[in-house]
């Protein structure tokens, strides 16, 4: 008798978690948006001129994360792409910026570089090599067995190849030297006839003050010219808008900045009207969230006597190559240096049988003597630690392509190397910026509670009954 009872108790609470599975709906489409350097404060500012189906209607009716924020750092255009379409940090996904320093040939690379395939309407040659795992749109296509459309659009092409994954059936971004819509035989044999035609019909349409505009209609005409949507195997649409307001002689063009902030709420009414117009508001689901940096004005600290000063990079590493020397013998031990990073001459350091180990924390003790350095990690440092000090660097930091000796200066500090004049502000505050969710399966609601970006890869990978990419360890969001 129990034993029946029992079974007639799992039996109703099977059939109840079913349904409440089935009674999630799954979207037809999910678009993907990331916009580039988008502040939360500059949202907020401009609110009273925007429309009543842009911005207002994301918030107002979409899930909004208020408070979300990268577990790495350094954060760029190109390693938050990536750790939103992964699911994890660069640590992982290897993408550490949009640039790093080749360690075989000692010069920067792009992050998409690749000479195996040709561009089409572009002479880079680019694909998604460099990501190192899967990624939300390449699980949908293991899932649907190829079925599920994917493409990716952008005005950079490390945004919209990122976005597209592996699996990719196109990522397209624009050609600003020959002012038209380009992609790459990574995806295509030639250019797809639809992309040929609007490049030829909008031919003198293209100006950097329209580029959102121009996203919008491709992405329209990409869903409509590949069927997205169109039945019930989900397909998805990655794109990535641009809010960033170029700064002159540092100084920042606030009326520039509104019509910026302006215009993107109008391409966002259009883009979510006319989608949800085509295939219906329940069957497309709507993500939206920043790259999490922004590019400010410099601030000239001394005026206000706030601490702060230069630390010269190219000089650091002379001076470091000296001190090594006179401990084990003149050589050159630094080979090159990247922005904050040193890279040290391993081969040479092997062939004298120096302990690397020893000379990375002597290294490590000379650069930590010197004015504006809050902080110096070594390669072992970062690979080895677990606990929470220089965890988000941890989470950034990836031995394929990033330094031996990776140097943090104090806030208020500015690195410049005079060499090839790269530059890098310290700043530790956050920026603020939203996480939404809008549309099939997802109903208004407001949360203040901080979150982790890496956890959008999951959450659709639920709304649309998928596996997570696979490195991916977060949690869904629901």
């Amino acid at each position: 008798m129990n034993k029946y009872i029992t079974a007639t108790i799992l039996a109703v609470v099977s059939s109840s978690l079913a349904e409440a599975q089935i009674s999630r709906p799954v979207p037809r489409l999910v678009v993907n948006i990331t916009i580039d350097q988008l502040r939360t404060d500059y949202i907020e500012a401009f609110m009273p001129s925007y429309g009543s189906n842009g911005f207002k209607k994301l918030f107002q009716n979409g899930v909004v994360y208020y408070n979300a924020q990268y577990t790495f750092a350094p954060v760029d255009r190109a390693s938050s792409i990536a750790s939103i379409a992964t699911g994890t940090s660069p640590s992982h996904n290897g993408i550490t910026g949009f640039k790093w320093l080749d360690k075989n040939s000692l010069i920067p690379v792009n992050c998409v570089d690749d000479n195996e395939y040709d561009g089409i309407f572009t002479k880079e040659k680019s694909s998604p090599k460099n990501i190192a795992t899967t990624t939300i749109t390449d699980e949908l296509k293991i899932a649907t067995d190829g079925d599920g459309k994917v493409f990716s659009i952008a005005m950079d092409r490390d945004a919209a190849i990122i976005g597209g994954g592996h699996a990719a059936d196109g990522a397209i971004w624009f050609n600003k030297d020959n002012m038209c819509w380009c992609s790459s035989t990574y995806y295509y044999k030639k250019a797809p006839s639809w992309l040929e035609s609007y490049n030829l019909l909008y031919v003198n349409s293209f100006t950097n003050d329209n580029i959102n505009a121009n996203i919008t209609n491709v992405a329209l005409q990409c869903i409509d010219s590949n069927g997205m949507g169109a039945d019930n195997v989900p397909d998805m649409l990655s794109l990535t808008y641009d809010a960033q307001v170029p700064i002159e002689k540092d100084v920042l063009n606030k009326q520039q900045l509104q019509y910026k902030y302006i215009q993107l709420d109008k391409e966002l009414e259009k883009l979510t009207t006319k989608i949800e117009n085509k295939l219906g508001k329940h069957n497309v689901l709507f993500i939206v969230t920043s790259t999490g940096y922004c590019n400010e004005k410099e601030v000239d600290y001394a005026k206000y006597r706030i601490p702060s000063g230069t630390f010269y990079m190219d000089r650091t590493a002379n001076l470091l190559n000296v001190y090594l020397g006179a401990i084990y013998g003149q050589d050159k031990y630094v080979e090159n240096c990247f922005y904050n990073q040193i890279f040290f001459n391993i081969r040479q350091i092997e062939l004298k049988r120096i302990n690397l180990s020893e000379l990375l924390s002597r290294a490590q003790t000379f650069i930590m003597q010197l004015s504006g350095v809050s902080n110096v990690f070594t390669s072992k440092n970062l690979l080895l630690s677990s606990g929470d000090n220089g965890s988000r660097l941890r989470n950034w930091y990836n031995p394929n392509n990033c330094g031996d000796i990776i140097i943090e200066v104090s806030p208020g500090w500015k690195l410049l190397n005079e060499e090839n004049f790269q530059q890098y502000l310290s700043k530790e505050s956050t920026m603020p910026f939203p996480l939404i969710f809008y549309g099939t399966g997802f109903v208004a609601k407001e949360i203040t509670t901080p979150i982790t970006i890496d956890r959008v890869a999951p959450t659709i990978a639920k709304s649309i009954r998928i596996r997570a990419p696979n490195a991916c360890t977060a949690a869904p969001l629901y």
